[in-house]
Formats: C-alpha cells, sequence, structure tokens
C-alpha cells in the first residue's frame, strides 16, 4: 500500500470508530475530498495536522459537557429533581460518548421531563404555589440583576405557562440561570482582562524605554526625547483609567447581585415551609457566596489597576519634574 492509502485507511478508522463526534465528521471531510489520500496525509499530520486538531477540540468539548453536568448537580437538588441529578453523577464518570449523548443528544431533556413527571405526580409543589409566589417570579423577570435569571424567570411566567413551568422554575431554573449568570460574568471579565493586560505591558514597556532614552540624552534632542517619554506614560495612563472603571463597574455589580441573593436567602428561609422555595435555600447559600467572591475578584483587580495608573501618572512627573 502506498502512504496515501495507508492514511486513507486510517482515516476510515476514524470516521467510524472514533468516540468524539468532531474527529468523525473531520475525518469524513477529508475522505470525501477530491484528493482523499492527500487529505487523509494531512489529516493525520503531526504536529498541527486535522487529526490533533479535531481531537483539540472535541477534548474541549467533553470539558464542557463535564462542566454542564457539574452544573446541574449544583442546581437541580435530588429531592426534587433525582432523575437529572442521578443522570448527571452518572454521566461525570462515563465515557466521552455517552456524555456528549446526555448532554446533546436528547438524554438531559428526557430526565427533565421525568423530573417534571415527578413532582406533578407528588403534587405538593404545585399546591404549594400562590399568587406571590408568581408575583415575586414576574419581579425577577423584570427587575433581577442576571440576564438568564430574567430569562428563565420571564419563561416561567409568560403567557401560556402552566403550574409544571413554575414549579421547574423554583426546583432548578432559578438556580441554573444563576450559574450562567456567574459563569458568563467571570469568563468575560477574565477574557476582556487578558487583552487589556496584552495591551497595557506592551504600552509600559515601551514608556520605560523611552524614558531610559531620554535620560541619555541632551540638548534639544533630549527635550524632544522627554516629550516622547512623557507621552509614552500619559497614554499607559490614558489606556488604563477605562480599565480600572470597567472593574469599578464589575465590582458594583457583583456586590448588587451579592445583595440581592442574601435577600432571596433570607426570603426562602422565611418561607422554607413551603416546596418551592424550600428548594432554593441551598442554591442561594451558593450564589450569595459565589457572587461576594466576584465582588473580591473585582476589588482586587479595581486595586492593581489603580496601582497601574498611579504608575503612570508617577513616570509622566518623574519627566517632566526630574531631580
Amino acid at each position: 500500500m502506498t502512504p496515501g492509502e495507508i492514511a486513507r485507511w486510517e482515516v476510515l478508522t476514524h470516521a467510524r470508530y472514533s468516540v468524539h463526534s468532531t474527529v468523525k465528521t473531520d475525518a469524513w471531510v477529508a475522505l470525501l475530498s477530491e484528493d482523499p489520500e492527500a487529505a487523509s496525509i494531512e489529516f493525520l499530520r503531526h504536529p498541527g495536522g486535522g487529526l490533533e486538531y479535531a481531537t483539540q477540540r472535541a477534548l474541549n468539548r467533553d470539558e464542557g459537557n463535564k462542566r454542564f453536568l457539574r452544573r446541574l448537580l449544583e442546581t437541580h437538588l435530588r429531592a426534587y429533581s433525582p432523575e437529572v441529578y442521578d443522570a448527571a453523577n452518572h454521566h461525570l464518570t462515563a465515557t466521552a460518548s455517552k456524555r456528549e449523548q446526555f448532554c446533546h443528544g436528547g438524554g438531559y431533556e428526557a430526565a427533565k421531563a421525568r423530573d417534571q413527571k415527578f413532582r406533578a405526580d407528588l403534587g405538593e409543589q404545585k399546591r404549594a404555589l400562590v399568587e406571590e409566589d408568581r408575583r415575586y417570579v414576574r419581579m425577577l423577570a423584570e427587575r433581577d440583576p442576571g440576564t438568564q435569571v430574567r430569562f428563565a424567570a420571564a419563561y416561567a411566567v409568560r403567557e401560556g405557562a402552566t403550574d409544571d413551568d413554575l414549579t421547574d422554575f423554583f426546583a432548578w431554573g432559578w438556580a441554573q440561570g444563576a450559574r450562567l449568570d456567574i459563569e458568563t460574568f467571570r469568563e468575560e471579565m477574565l477574557r476582556q482582562n487578558r487583552q487589556w493586560q496584552l495591551t497595557i505591558t506592551q504600552l509600559i514597556v515601551d514608556a520605560e524605554a523611552a524614558e531610559k532614552a531620554a535620560r541619555e540624552i541632551e540638548g534639544e534632542a533630549g527635550k524632544e526625547a522627554r516629550d516622547r517619554a512623557a507621552a509614552a506614560w500619559r497614554k499607559v495612563g490614558t489606556e488604563v483609567s477605562p480599565v480600572r472603571s470597567k472593574w469599578e463597574e464589575a465590582r458594583d455589580f457583583a456586590q448588587r447581585q451579592a445583595e440581592t441573593w442574601h435577600a432571596i436567602l433570607l426570603a426562602a428561609q422565611q418561607a422554607a415551609q413551603n416546596p418551592n422555595w424550600k428548594a432554593i435555600i441551598d442554591p442561594a447559600k451558593t450564589v450569595e457566596g459565589d457572587w461576594t467572591d466576584n465582588r473580591s475578584l473585582s476589588g482586587e483587580n479595581v486595586e492593581y489597576w489603580e496601582s497601574l495608573l498611579r504608575k503612570a501618572l508617577e513616570g509622566e512627573q518623574r519627566i517632566k519634574n526630574p531631580s
């Protein structure tokens, strides 16, 4: 067999038997190309070939599936959602393909439907619903700080919603929306911070280099060099200031969320005899703690970026007023 034929056979094996859907899909793309042997060789190339890339994507997807399962365990209490809870717990240690099937192939939806039937058959959540519960959820749909909580609440009280929709919200929808809001906040802030850091780090390097050069030049050329160095430090400050403001906004938002969830916890504890409110007590404690952590994260970054702003101002003043 030629190298191309060998590669083609191996890729066909991946296409038929890989446990990763991303690998299967990309393998079939190679096999169905105009030159499948050349495409197969390229697919198997290491490093940087299609198999490596597809496998990495699959691993990332599987990590996402595991994260989803852990989120289910955090937001679905076994007392109210036994099917989802047990299935999530089981699939955390199952194979990647079984996790994929549960998370994206209908398994989760089926477990969720069984839990809804379980709660309906039990009946106590529906019997415990009162108009005040609906009013509270409508208020959340309009005013809760979290986007995902607002979406979940709005769905629970939408036109045509049933009592099952409302009990689902208390049983798991509220907590799951809160978890998504927490993750979105943290991921987005850290993602933006990575970009800000890359920009500012280079600007500081440039400013320090400009300041060093200015010290080594005298006369008219030295004055121009000092002006450039002062401008470089000023640019650092100009870029840092809005970043600090962004973190201040994030800190204030996290504080508002922590206060919101503390109020929810108190309301749930006061209504603990109601099984719907009882279901949110433990998640509320966790969510309040997570938003407190997000507030700390934001506060620490406010201080960090404030220190960079001081560094920029001191650098500019040092150039303008040399000792």
